[in-house]
């Protein structure tokens, strides 16, 4: 486990944040200004600020579940909305204009980690707590949660290595993890080599800027021409996303059989493609139980309340940050029925639109 992740004990059901001390008081800053004067009950403008809409689960799960949570904490409270769509830059410039707006909270999953330092930090000078959304970003944040991003990487190795069995002592395996401006990328890709390592062949390794499926597409095809076909049984994909780029790679490169490729975010595409026999696996993480807890960590910071939480965490910039982290579930074919759809995820019609119908059929999908 990485040692940003210690003392982890993992959340397995949203966190109440209903019970919190007594509202603060009207303090003086170091520079002469008054903080914000916090207490229970107050109308709330809570900045929520994602990270890109390539992949589907910001605009179609996080942002309305949040929206939803923090509108039955506090009916008066008021979110805005933006998506930096990858860009590092435009994101610093929505943090500026949230403080120049005066929300009163920020819930920010970053662009890049290192580079929101600096935005952040002028967040907690105009007393704005910022709670960090699925991505640890760097500078003062107040509270932080997400997945044991560890564990994802993890959880994909080990269905992997299951899955090639005999195979991964004679082939080789290519692994697709994410952009490294991205601090999660590094940490499912550290889980993961803990268990390939000395199991199997990585016979080609890329980091793909911005998780992109046609970077993706590029570095698998780069792979098949370097290694050959008949050298790789497994595809390591640290997403949804780029794993679709990968199986259309594969598939275009004349493989018969597809070799088992990992994914994570369950999303619809993914899901599909998993009855359909063309994705091994992806990752299904409760974006439920996430964006709760981040609308709760939210308002209870804009009420002048303590965080309660299972465990804290280190950023290079921070110590003991108070923490909650949600384990994420390996999906495969044989528990979407117990997984996506019935948490709600999808309805089992969208699921097994005409073209799955049948697929469906043959995986017990009625």
């Amino acid at each position: 486990m990485n040692a940003t992740l210690r003392r982890v004990v993992i959340a397995t059901a949203a966190v109440s944040l209903t019970v919190g001390l007594a509202a603060c008081g009207k303090a003086k800053e170091a520079d002469g200004r008054e903080s914000k004067d916090r207490k229970k009950g107050d109308a709330l403008t809570i900045g929520l600020l994602l990270p890109e809409d390539q992949t589907a689960r910001y605009e179609n799960f996080d942002q309305p579940l949040i929206e939803k949570r923090v509108k039955e904490l506090c009916s008066a409270c008021d979110v805005k909305y933006v998506n930096a769509k990858s860009d590092a830059s435009v994101q610093q410039q929505q943090v500026d204009s949230m403080i120049t707006k005066d929300v009163d909270v920020i819930i920010l999953d970053s662009v890049d980690s290192k580079s929101i330092a600096s935005s952040v930090e002028k967040a907690h000078e105009a007393d704005i707590p910022v709670v960090a959304y699925d991505r640890l970003a760097e500078g003062p944040i107040s509270a932080y949660t997400s997945f044991d991003n560890a564990e994802v990487g993890k959880v994909q190795a080990r269905s992997l290595l299951k899955e090639i069995g005999g195979k991964a002592k004679s082939g080789q395996i290519v692994m697709l993890n994410g952009w490294e401006a991205d601090p999660n990328a590094a940490m499912y890709k550290q889980g993961a080599l803990s268990v390939l390592k000395g199991k199997v062949r990585i016979g080609k390794s890329y980091d793909v800027e911005k998780w992109l499926p046609n970077l993706a597409n590029d570095s698998m095809n780069g792979a098949i021409s370097s290694l050959g076909k008949d050298k790789i049984v497994g595809v390591y994909s640290a997403n949804d996303g780029m794993a679709g780029g990968a199986i259309t790679a594969l598939r275009q490169g004349g493989f018969d059989k597809l070799p088992p490729v990992t994914g994570q975010d369950a999303e619809l595409a993914a899901v599909q493609r998993i009855i359909a026999g063309e994705q091994f696996m992806s990752v299904y993480k409760s974006y439920k139980i996430e964006a709760r807890t981040a609308a709760e960590m939210a308002v209870a910071l804009g009420w002048g309340e303590d965080v309660p939480a299972g465990t804290t965490v280190d950023s290079p910039t921070e110590k003991d940050v108070p923490a909650t982290l949600i384990p994420p579930v390996a999906l495969t074919v044989e528990n979407v029925k117990d997984t996506v759809i019935k948490d709600g995820l999808y309805p089992l019609d969208k699921i097994c639109a005409a073209k799955f119908r049948s697929a469906c059929e043959r995986a017990g999908l009625r």
